[in-house]
């Protein structure tokens, strides 16, 4: 696994004015791996647009090596980076103590009657958004330290598939603090990702030692 990271060239209007949706960073991400689209394969990735200090990084967890050019398609110059995620992967125990951040799309499915597929619906308010990682924690490899965690930032953001009309999705990001309790199921959930929209920017949670 890899994890990589590039500076958004926010200021250069010619260069972003694709990225109006979530869909054209997936596009992004996935002209990232020439070789994937040239064997006609499609590798798990999982994303993120994360503020810091002021600038924009699109960090990126993937099976496989991204061009470093191509991840700069939209990015500055020369900001490109990535490095192997397995050592860190490996490192994680029972018991660990972690700082997190991950962007989810809580989405709760509402029966429709025997046999008939729940329709999807946002949860909307902070009780239920998290609730929504509260409740998915433990089977996720994980627990949440209590009165150490909250949401950061809640909202809509526009989402569309080519050929689609826009839509909005629902996002909250939640910060804080958390134990691993089962170690093999929480490196997984750090690859895999949580919850839905796992290819349009959501279910990336990155962790760093307490």
């Amino acid at each position: 696994m890899y994890l990589s990271r590039v500076e958004i060239d926010s200021e250069n209007r010619k260069k972003i004015k694709d990225l109006s949706h979530l869909g054209a960073y997936h596009s992004w991400v996935e002209n990232s791996f020439p070789e994937e689209i040239q064997q006609k394969t499609r590798s798990r990735k999982l994303w993120r647009i994360d503020p810091l200090r002021g600038k924009k990084y699109l960090l990126l967890v993937s099976e496989n090596k991204p061009d470093l050019a191509l991840l700069e398609r939209y990015g500055v110059p020369g900001s490109a980076q990535t490095k192997s995620y397995d050592r860190f992967l490996n490192s994680i125990k029972k018991d660990g103590l972690y700082r997190f951040r991950v962007t989810l799309n809580p989405v709760v499915s509402l029966s429709q009657g025997v046999g008939i597929r729940g329709k999807v619906v946002p949860e909307i308010t902070a009780t239920q958004q998290l609730h929504y990682l509260e409740s998915r924690a433990d089977r996720l490899g994980f627990e949440l330290i209590p009165d150490k965690y909250q949401i950061v930032e809640r909202g809509w953001i526009p989402f569309r598939k080519q050929g689609q009309k826009m839509i909005r999705l629902s996002k909250a990001t939640y910060e804080g603090k958390l134990r691993v309790i089962d170690p093999e199921t929480f490196r997984r959930t750090l690859v895999s990702g949580i919850g839905k929209k796992k290819a349009y920017g959501f279910g990336l949670m990155t962790v760093i030692p307490e």
